[in-house]
Protein backbone atom coordinates (compact mmCIF):
# COMPACT_ATOMS: atom_id res chain seq x y z
CA UNK A 1 0.00 0.00 0.00
CA UNK A 2 1.26 3.49 -0.87
CA UNK A 3 0.45 6.18 1.64
CA UNK A 4 0.14 9.85 0.80
CA UNK A 5 1.89 12.33 3.08
CA UNK A 6 -1.50 12.97 4.69
CA UNK A 7 -2.03 9.23 5.08
CA UNK A 8 1.34 8.83 6.77
CA UNK A 9 0.46 11.54 9.27
CA UNK A 10 -2.87 9.83 10.03
CA UNK A 11 -1.15 6.46 10.52
CA UNK A 12 1.35 8.04 12.90
CA UNK A 13 -1.44 9.67 14.86
CA UNK A 14 -3.30 6.35 15.22
CA UNK A 15 -0.16 4.58 16.40
CA UNK A 16 0.50 7.22 19.03
CA UNK A 17 -3.10 7.08 20.23
CA UNK A 18 -3.24 3.32 20.56
CA UNK A 19 0.26 2.66 21.90
CA UNK A 20 0.19 5.54 24.37
CA UNK A 21 2.95 7.61 25.94
CA UNK A 22 5.53 4.81 25.90
CA UNK A 23 5.67 4.73 22.07
CA UNK A 24 5.76 8.50 21.94
CA UNK A 25 8.81 8.62 24.20
CA UNK A 26 10.67 5.87 22.35
CA UNK A 27 10.03 7.51 18.99
CA UNK A 28 11.40 10.80 20.23
CA UNK A 29 14.46 9.08 21.72
CA UNK A 30 15.53 7.45 18.43
CA UNK A 31 16.80 10.11 16.00
CA UNK A 32 18.30 9.05 12.66
CA UNK A 33 21.96 8.06 13.04
CA UNK A 34 24.60 9.67 10.79
CA UNK A 35 26.85 7.29 8.88
CA UNK A 36 30.06 6.54 10.73
CA UNK A 37 33.14 8.33 9.38
CA UNK A 38 35.39 5.99 7.40
CA UNK A 39 38.87 4.90 8.45
CA UNK A 40 41.54 5.92 5.91
CA UNK A 41 45.27 5.20 5.57
CA UNK A 42 46.14 8.82 4.76
CA UNK A 43 47.93 10.67 7.54
CA UNK A 44 45.86 13.67 6.53
CA UNK A 45 42.55 13.83 4.68
CA UNK A 46 39.71 16.22 3.97
CA UNK A 47 36.44 16.28 2.06
CA UNK A 48 34.25 19.28 1.30
CA UNK A 49 31.02 20.06 -0.49
CA UNK A 50 32.07 21.98 -3.59
CA UNK A 51 28.96 24.17 -3.72
CA UNK A 52 28.82 25.27 -0.10
CA UNK A 53 32.39 24.68 1.05
CA UNK A 54 31.01 22.79 4.05
CA UNK A 55 33.30 20.23 5.66
CA UNK A 56 32.16 16.64 5.14
CA UNK A 57 35.21 14.88 6.65
CA UNK A 58 38.53 15.81 8.19
CA UNK A 59 41.56 14.00 9.56
CA UNK A 60 44.54 16.07 10.73
CA UNK A 61 42.95 18.64 8.46
CA UNK A 62 45.19 21.51 9.53
CA UNK A 63 48.49 19.68 9.91
CA UNK A 64 51.12 20.90 7.44
CA UNK A 65 52.56 18.30 5.07
CA UNK A 66 54.47 18.27 1.82
CA UNK A 67 52.23 17.77 -1.20
CA UNK A 68 54.49 16.52 -4.03
CA UNK A 69 53.00 16.97 -7.52
CA UNK A 70 49.59 18.04 -6.26
CA UNK A 71 51.44 21.38 -6.24
CA UNK A 72 50.72 21.48 -9.98
CA UNK A 73 47.06 22.21 -9.27
CA UNK A 74 48.09 25.69 -8.19
CA UNK A 75 50.57 25.94 -11.09
CA UNK A 76 47.76 25.42 -13.59
CA UNK A 77 45.26 27.50 -11.62
CA UNK A 78 47.60 30.49 -11.84
CA UNK A 79 48.04 30.03 -15.60
CA UNK A 80 44.39 29.54 -16.57
CA UNK A 81 43.28 32.44 -14.40
CA UNK A 82 45.89 34.84 -15.81
CA UNK A 83 44.07 37.85 -17.24
CA UNK A 84 43.90 37.63 -21.04
CA UNK A 85 45.62 34.24 -21.16
CA UNK A 86 45.93 32.80 -24.69
CA UNK A 87 45.83 29.01 -24.51
CA UNK A 88 46.88 28.81 -28.16
CA UNK A 89 50.09 30.74 -27.54
CA UNK A 90 53.12 28.81 -28.79
CA UNK A 91 55.98 27.97 -26.42
CA UNK A 92 59.31 26.60 -27.67
CA UNK A 93 60.61 23.70 -25.60
CA UNK A 94 64.05 24.38 -24.15
CA UNK A 95 66.75 21.80 -23.50
CA UNK A 96 66.78 23.09 -19.91
CA UNK A 97 63.34 21.55 -19.34
CA UNK A 98 64.58 18.11 -20.35
CA UNK A 99 67.80 18.49 -18.39
CA UNK A 100 65.78 19.36 -15.30
CA UNK A 101 63.67 16.19 -15.28
CA UNK A 102 66.77 14.09 -15.97
CA UNK A 103 68.62 15.68 -13.07
CA UNK A 104 65.68 15.29 -10.68
CA UNK A 105 64.52 11.87 -11.91
CA UNK A 106 61.12 13.52 -12.24
CA UNK A 107 57.92 12.52 -14.01
CA UNK A 108 57.87 13.91 -17.52
CA UNK A 109 55.70 14.75 -20.52
CA UNK A 110 58.81 13.91 -22.59
CA UNK A 111 58.75 17.26 -24.34
CA UNK A 112 61.30 17.40 -27.14
CA UNK A 113 63.75 20.27 -27.48
CA UNK A 114 62.77 22.73 -30.20
CA UNK A 115 59.14 21.63 -30.44
CA UNK A 116 56.56 24.39 -30.44
CA UNK A 117 53.70 23.47 -28.13
CA UNK A 118 50.68 25.51 -27.08
CA UNK A 119 49.90 26.61 -23.54
CA UNK A 120 46.83 24.35 -23.69
CA UNK A 121 49.03 21.37 -24.54
CA UNK A 122 51.28 22.25 -21.61
CA UNK A 123 48.25 22.15 -19.31
CA UNK A 124 47.62 18.55 -20.33
CA UNK A 125 51.33 17.71 -20.20
CA UNK A 126 51.52 19.04 -16.65
CA UNK A 127 48.39 17.49 -15.20
CA UNK A 128 48.01 14.12 -16.98
CA UNK A 129 51.50 12.53 -16.98
CA UNK A 130 52.50 14.99 -14.21
CA UNK A 131 55.19 16.42 -16.46
CA UNK A 132 57.67 18.50 -14.51
CA UNK A 133 59.12 19.64 -17.83
CA UNK A 134 55.73 20.99 -18.87
CA UNK A 135 55.29 22.72 -15.50
CA UNK A 136 58.77 24.24 -15.92
CA UNK A 137 57.80 25.54 -19.35
CA UNK A 138 54.69 27.22 -17.94
CA UNK A 139 56.56 28.81 -15.02
CA UNK A 140 59.24 30.07 -17.42
CA UNK A 141 56.58 31.47 -19.76
CA UNK A 142 54.25 33.10 -17.24
CA UNK A 143 56.84 34.41 -14.81
CA UNK A 144 58.64 37.73 -15.34
CA UNK A 145 62.34 38.50 -15.41
CA UNK A 146 65.42 38.41 -17.61
CA UNK A 147 66.52 34.86 -16.86
CA UNK A 148 64.79 31.50 -16.52
CA UNK A 149 65.66 31.49 -12.82
CA UNK A 150 64.12 34.93 -12.38
CA UNK A 151 60.98 33.96 -14.24
CA UNK A 152 60.40 30.71 -12.34
CA UNK A 153 60.97 32.52 -9.03
CA UNK A 154 58.47 35.16 -10.12
CA UNK A 155 55.93 32.50 -11.04
CA UNK A 156 56.27 30.78 -7.67
CA UNK A 157 55.63 34.20 -6.16
CA UNK A 158 52.34 34.30 -8.06
CA UNK A 159 51.43 30.90 -6.63
CA UNK A 160 52.03 32.20 -3.10
CA UNK A 161 50.11 35.39 -3.85
CA UNK A 162 47.11 33.31 -4.90
CA UNK A 163 47.38 31.24 -1.70
CA UNK A 164 47.32 34.48 0.30
CA UNK A 165 44.35 35.73 -1.71
CA UNK A 166 42.51 32.51 -0.83
CA UNK A 167 43.45 33.13 2.84
CA UNK A 168 45.40 29.88 3.14
CA UNK A 169 47.64 30.46 6.14
CA UNK A 170 49.12 26.96 6.17
CA UNK A 171 50.27 26.78 2.56
CA UNK A 172 53.61 27.79 1.05
CA UNK A 173 55.19 27.09 -2.32
CA UNK A 174 58.90 27.04 -3.09
CA UNK A 175 58.40 24.99 -6.24
CA UNK A 176 56.33 25.05 -9.44
CA UNK A 177 56.03 21.27 -9.54
CA UNK A 178 56.39 19.90 -6.00
CA UNK A 179 60.10 19.12 -6.09
CA UNK A 180 61.28 20.97 -3.01
CA UNK A 181 64.96 21.14 -2.13
CA UNK A 182 64.42 22.60 1.35
CA UNK A 183 61.00 21.19 2.16
CA UNK A 184 59.33 24.60 2.18
CA UNK A 185 56.58 23.43 -0.16
CA UNK A 186 53.71 22.47 2.08
CA UNK A 187 49.99 22.65 2.66
CA UNK A 188 47.27 21.01 4.75
CA UNK A 189 44.41 18.77 3.63
CA UNK A 190 41.94 21.61 4.23
CA UNK A 191 44.01 24.19 2.34
CA UNK A 192 44.68 21.88 -0.59
CA UNK A 193 40.98 21.08 -0.92
CA UNK A 194 40.29 24.81 -1.08
CA UNK A 195 42.95 25.23 -3.78
CA UNK A 196 41.29 22.44 -5.76
CA UNK A 197 37.86 23.98 -5.21
CA UNK A 198 39.17 27.27 -6.60
CA UNK A 199 40.87 25.59 -9.58
CA UNK A 200 37.73 23.64 -10.48
CA UNK A 201 35.84 26.90 -11.03
CA UNK A 202 37.74 27.25 -14.31
CA UNK A 203 36.26 25.35 -17.26
CA UNK A 204 39.64 24.80 -18.93
CA UNK A 205 41.02 23.28 -15.74
CA UNK A 206 38.00 20.99 -15.39
CA UNK A 207 38.34 19.83 -19.00
CA UNK A 208 41.96 18.80 -18.48
CA UNK A 209 41.69 16.95 -15.16
CA UNK A 210 38.73 14.80 -16.23
CA UNK A 211 40.55 13.41 -19.30
CA UNK A 212 41.97 9.89 -18.91
CA UNK A 213 44.24 10.46 -21.91
CA UNK A 214 45.16 13.11 -24.46
CA UNK A 215 46.69 12.78 -27.92
CA UNK A 216 47.95 15.84 -29.75
CA UNK A 217 50.43 17.00 -32.37
CA UNK A 218 53.04 19.76 -32.20
CA UNK A 219 55.35 21.48 -34.62
CA UNK A 220 58.80 19.87 -34.44
CA UNK A 221 62.04 21.26 -35.88
CA UNK A 222 62.74 20.92 -39.63
CA UNK A 223 59.03 21.29 -40.47
CA UNK A 224 58.18 17.92 -38.97
CA UNK A 225 55.20 17.02 -36.81
CA UNK A 226 55.47 15.38 -33.40
CA UNK A 227 52.68 13.34 -31.83
CA UNK A 228 52.34 13.33 -28.06
CA UNK A 229 50.14 10.89 -26.14
CA UNK A 230 49.68 11.38 -22.41
CA UNK A 231 47.79 9.24 -19.89
CA UNK A 232 46.28 10.56 -16.68
CA UNK A 233 48.10 9.13 -13.65
CA UNK A 234 44.89 9.50 -11.61
CA UNK A 235 43.46 5.97 -11.58
CA UNK A 236 40.29 7.07 -9.81
CA UNK A 237 39.06 8.36 -13.18
CA UNK A 238 37.13 5.61 -14.91
CA UNK A 239 37.12 3.58 -11.71
CA UNK A 240 34.82 5.48 -9.35
CA UNK A 241 31.40 6.44 -10.69
CA UNK A 242 31.22 10.19 -11.13
CA UNK A 243 34.96 10.90 -10.70
CA UNK A 244 35.98 14.10 -12.50
CA UNK A 245 39.61 14.63 -11.39
CA UNK A 246 41.96 15.89 -10.05
CA UNK A 247 45.68 15.16 -9.43
CA UNK A 248 48.12 12.61 -8.05
CA UNK A 249 51.40 13.28 -6.27
CA UNK A 250 54.15 11.09 -4.84
CA UNK A 251 57.35 12.06 -3.07
CA UNK A 252 59.82 10.69 -0.57
CA UNK A 253 58.72 13.11 2.14
CA UNK A 254 55.15 13.57 0.96
CA UNK A 255 54.29 9.92 0.37
CA UNK A 256 51.44 9.02 -1.99
CA UNK A 257 48.94 11.90 -2.32
CA UNK A 258 45.69 12.37 -4.18
CA UNK A 259 43.38 15.32 -4.76
CA UNK A 260 40.07 14.12 -6.13
CA UNK A 261 36.56 15.19 -7.06
CA UNK A 262 33.36 13.47 -8.09
CA UNK A 263 29.85 14.49 -9.07
CA UNK A 264 26.66 12.54 -8.58
CA UNK A 265 23.36 14.20 -9.35
CA UNK A 266 23.63 17.81 -8.26
CA UNK A 267 26.31 17.18 -5.63
CA UNK A 268 30.05 17.61 -6.23
CA UNK A 269 32.58 16.66 -3.57
CA UNK A 270 36.26 17.65 -3.50
CA UNK A 271 38.75 15.79 -1.34
CA UNK A 272 42.38 15.28 -0.40
CA UNK A 273 44.45 12.38 0.88
CA UNK A 274 48.03 13.15 1.95
CA UNK A 275 50.57 10.41 2.60
CA UNK A 276 48.16 7.52 2.19
CA UNK A 277 49.33 4.00 1.47
CA UNK A 278 45.99 3.20 -0.22
CA UNK A 279 45.03 6.63 -1.54
CA UNK A 280 42.50 5.48 -4.15
CA UNK A 281 40.59 3.30 -1.70
CA UNK A 282 40.77 6.15 0.80
CA UNK A 283 39.30 8.53 -1.77
CA UNK A 284 36.51 6.10 -2.67
CA UNK A 285 35.65 5.62 1.01
CA UNK A 286 35.48 9.36 1.58
CA UNK A 287 33.33 9.92 -1.49
CA UNK A 288 31.03 7.09 -0.46
CA UNK A 289 30.74 8.76 2.94
CA UNK A 290 29.71 12.00 1.26
CA UNK A 291 27.35 10.43 -1.26
CA UNK A 292 25.92 7.76 1.03
CA UNK A 293 27.04 4.93 -1.29
CA UNK A 294 29.16 1.76 -1.13
CA UNK A 295 31.15 1.98 -4.36
CA UNK A 296 34.51 1.52 -2.64
CA UNK A 297 33.73 -2.10 -1.81
CA UNK A 298 33.60 -3.18 -5.45
CA UNK A 299 35.76 -0.55 -7.18
CA UNK A 300 38.36 -1.88 -9.62
CA UNK A 301 41.10 0.55 -10.55
CA UNK A 302 41.74 1.53 -14.14
CA UNK A 303 45.03 0.16 -15.43
CA UNK A 304 47.65 2.42 -16.98
CA UNK A 305 49.55 1.43 -20.15
CA UNK A 306 53.02 0.04 -19.50
CA UNK A 307 54.69 3.13 -20.97
CA UNK A 308 52.58 5.64 -18.99
CA UNK A 309 54.09 7.81 -16.28
CA UNK A 310 53.42 6.91 -12.65
CA UNK A 311 52.96 9.47 -9.93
Amino acid sequence: MILTHQGVRRAAAVALTTAGALLTASALAAPAQAAAAPSVTGKGAFLLNNASGATVYGKAADTRRQMASTTKIMTIAVVVNTKGVDLNRKVTVKQAYRDYVTKEGASTADLRTGDKVTVRQLLYGTLLPSGCDAAYALADTFGTGKTTADRTKSFIGKMNAKASELKLKNTKFDSFDGISGKGNNYTTPRDLAKIAQYAMKNANFRAVVKATSYKTTAQAPNNKTRTYTWYNTNKLLGSYKGAIGIKTGTGTAAGPCLVFAATRGSKTLVGVVLNGSDRYKDAAKLLDHGFGSTTAKTMKLRSLPADAQRD
